[in-house]
């Protein structure tokens, strides 16, 4: 199955409809399979108290509060249509993140999404996960800055949601105990895909542990992939070649703009060769199988070694270890087969340098 390569426009529209459109084209030529965006009421999301993230005050180097800085954000409900229109256009999936109960029901009942990511900040957010779980669409659980207990708490949660559609549940106990129902795990395993990530931006590589993404499919059984935070390219088509499902890597035109995630963005030129490079890599991966390529044979027949005269030797003649050498090319006998043949008796006349022949 292909690696899903989710290129993330998330905010760095910075609150303007022409940028997030252009994002759309860089991302689609790009080659990416989905433009995925962020769907949120700022009063909705953060009080007035709430301040911004280290890496946010570092990158805006302003005085807003995180609310003030989400409402500069904001990507309007009328902009969505259109962006989703234009991705249809382009060949690739629209898809975006949303972090309230109004911005999932917008976006599956008004806008007809099927597919919704789960940020890593929302992992911990009961009622929102319940939502999650409820609207019916395929979704992506983002687990930065989780551990596998909290991990398994959202799956639990989202499983539960799923498989009983009209109640709340009694408490944590009741939800936590629907993970071992085999009903709710089948559920989840059609339903989800689970991305490790680091939730730091940009993220050092000596944070990122993609081991992680190993431990998250052994332990849980479901799908994987991986969203990276870190600079560059290198990290995310190694996480392909160790098997992620699903790569998902923010993106900007310009990572010199003002914004909390230009700086650990890729611009357009870097998101294209990530895509080739995970490409690359589905290819590299095969199947498993060990066995000569079809291109290998020529280079075969030219390394390779045979069994060969090392003088004339004369019908009725033993071939001796010092008649028979082994020399290229590689289109006779193998010289695995040496000691078979030493001791035997030649069936013909051979030159000196000749291709001996088998039984």
């Amino acid at each position: 199955m292909a690696v899903k390569i989710i290129a993330e426009a998330g905010v760095n529209h910075n609150g303007d409809f022409d940028l997030a459109a252009q994002l759309v084209e860089a991302g689609a030529k790009a080659g990416a399979d989905v433009i995925k965006f962020q769907t949120f009421q700022a009063h909705l999301v953060a009080t007035a108290n709430a301040e911004q993230a280290q890496y946010q005050k570092k990158n805006l180097q302003g005085n807003d509060s995180q609310l003030e800085m989400l409402r500069k954000l904001e990507l309007k409900k009328d902009c969505h249509w259109e962006l989703k229109a234009q991705c249809e256009s382009l060949g690739v999936e629209f898809m975006s993140t949303p972090f309230d109960r109004d911005s999932i029901r917008f976006l599956v009942d008004e806008l007809g999404v099927t597919s919704l990511k789960i940020p890593s900040g929302e992992l911990t957010n009961g009622p929102l996960l319940l939502a999650f779980a409820r609207s019916g669409c395929d979704l992506i659980l983002s687990t930065g800055m989780a551990n596998s207990d909290e991990v398994e708490r959202a799956l639990a949660l989202i499983g539960w949601g799923m498989t009983i559609p009209t109640r709340l549940p009694s408490g944590e106990q009741e939800f936590r105990e629907a993970w071992h129902d085999e009903l709710v795990r089948e559920r989840l395993c059609d339903k989800i895909t689970v991305l490790h990530c680091t939730s730091q931006y940009p993220a050092p590589p000596e944070t990122v542990n993609l081991r992680a993404m190993n431990t998250l499919s052994q332990q849980f059984g479901l799908p994987v992939g991986y969203s990276d935070h870190t600079a560059g390219i290198s990290i995310p088509v190694a996480a392909a070649a160790k098997g992620a499902g699903v790569i998902e890597k923010h993106f900007t035109l310009d990572r010199n703009m003002t914004g909390p995630d230009h700086r650990a963005s890729l611009e357009p030129m870097e998101l294209t060769q990530m895509v080739a490079g995970v490409r690359s890599v589905e290819l590299a991966l095969g199947d498993g199988v060990k066995a000569p390529h079809n291109c290998e044979k020529n280079t075969a027949d030219v390394a390779r070694r045979s069994l060969v005269a090392a003088e004339s030797i004369s019908a009725g003649k033993v071939f001796t270890h010092q008649n028979v050498v082994a020399r290229r090319p590689g289109t006779g006998v193998s010289p695995m087969r040496y000691w078979d043949l030493i001791g035997t008796v030649a069936k013909r006349d051979y030159l000196a340098g000749e291709l001996l022949e088998s039984d």
